[in-house]
């Protein structure tokens, strides 16, 4: 006959092995460990969107050619992409996506608005965000999750309108894309042109899709405006220049934001005899001494040039790849303790660090101008 203490102390001592097992694999790395990108893979901006999601492959791809270890366990890292197709709507959703499929951490998203409103979906589940966008209120939600790659529009919106100040012209228009990012940065940029006595006679929001602007070009002539400051898309800009081709209204500059800074705007330059200038806080790979070696990989992976950031989410990969290593562990909230604390080595940029904010450390803000097929530095700071 069993007696039953026997047999009560027999199954706490196996309940016992079996949690202490469980616990101590817990943490104990899974054979895979996804990685989430969130970017516009169609539509306007999908050029954009590709390139980040390229950067982040090509870095996988070494990583995994390497033998990525954690814990000296081999891990196969895996990248799970999603298109936010540039909607805050979509964003959400396909954030949703992206955590119940247990990803690690997400390098997402392009917009401000779509990281705005996707950040409080990965917060919950603790899972770092690595967002290229720019808008102040997207680590203002105050969540531990939110890091920035890059330098944020308030000191963007310095650095146009300080440069904008040098410039020749006096009397300014002012127009965005109606978005989060275009509207607060075209703000701040707005309200520093009186401290370099500019007139900013013209201040217009559209959508971010709008590419009519033959009433505008005439608009601008009328009112005599020989400066524009935008934070339209490229196409729209691109647009708007042929528009005041049309209306023989080209003896002007024009200086605006990063979503401008693409291989597609080359199509306006030459065409405005004040130049087009677009700020930036993504500098080119080339303007980093291990840029060359990066260009060589991207070009032999993709037979192109990045278009955009690709350079920053392939180092953002490879400074997560740190943080797990650090952390020991795949578990999202030990990965994101290890990156708030880390001062990463960034192959292609150098050093990618976040304050108590998220914001990047070492965040600049470069000027370019557009001429011959390239984006010409001519300035760069990080106080403006």
């Amino acid at each position: 006959m069993h007696h039953p203490n026997r047999r009560r102390a027999a199954t706490s001592v196996l309940a016992l092995a079996l949690a202490t097992t469980l616990l101590a694999g817990c943490d104990n790395p899974p054979a895979t460990v996804k990685i989430g990108v969130a970017q516009p893979m169609t539509g306007n901006l999908a050029a954009l969107g590709q390139d980040m999601h390229q950067g982040v492959k090509l870095a996988v791809d070494e990583l995994n050619k390497a033998g990525f270890k954690i814990k000296g366990k081999p891990v196969t890292l895996e990248v799970v992409a999603v298109d936010d197709r540039a909607d805050a709507a979509t964003g959400k959703q396909v954030a949703q996506q992206l955590v119940d499929a247990g990803i690690v951490a997400v390098i997402g998203h392009l917009n401000s608005g779509v990281s705005i409103a996707a950040a409080p979906i990965y917060a919950e589940k603790h899972i770092a965000q690595l967002a290229i966008s720019t808008n102040p209120r997207y680590t203002e939600l105050n969540l531990p999750t939110t890091l920035r790659l890059v330098a944020n529009d308030t000191l963007q919106a310095k650095a146009i309108g300080s440069y904008a100040g040098q410039l020749p012209a006096r009397n300014f228009a002012v127009l965005d894309d109606g978005t989060p990012y275009g509207k607060g940065l075209a703000d701040g940029a707005a309200a520093q042109l009186p401290k370099a006595n500019k007139t900013v006679a013209l201040r217009q929001s559209f959508d971010d899709k709008t590419t009519a602007f033959d009433e505008l070009a005439v608009k601008l002539k009328g009112a005599g405006v020989d400066g524009i400051v935008s934070t339209l898309n490229d196409f729209q800009v691109v647009a708007l220049v042929e528009a005041l081709r049309k209306a023989g209204h080209t003896q002007v500059a024009l200086l605006g934001g990063d979503t401008l800074k693409t291989p597609t705007a080359f199509k306006a330059a030459g065409v405005l005899q004040g130049g087009l200038y677009a700020t930036s806080p993504i500098l080119e790979p080339r303007e980093f001494p291990s840029g060359p070696r990066f260009l060589e990989a991207y070009r032999a992976a993709y037979k192109t040039d990045p278009a955009y950031g690709g350079h920053y989410s392939y180092d953002a990969m490879h400074v997560l790849a740190s943080a797990m290593r650090r952390a020991e562990s795949a578990q999202p909230k030990a990965v994101l303790e290890a990156l708030r604390a880390i001062d990463g080595y960034a192959p292609v940029t150098g050093s990618m660090k976040f304050n108590e904010r998220g914001e990047q450390r070492y965040g600049v803000i470069s000027v370019y101008l557009a001429r011959n097929g390239l984006w010409e530095p001519q300035v760069r700071s990080d106080a403006w």
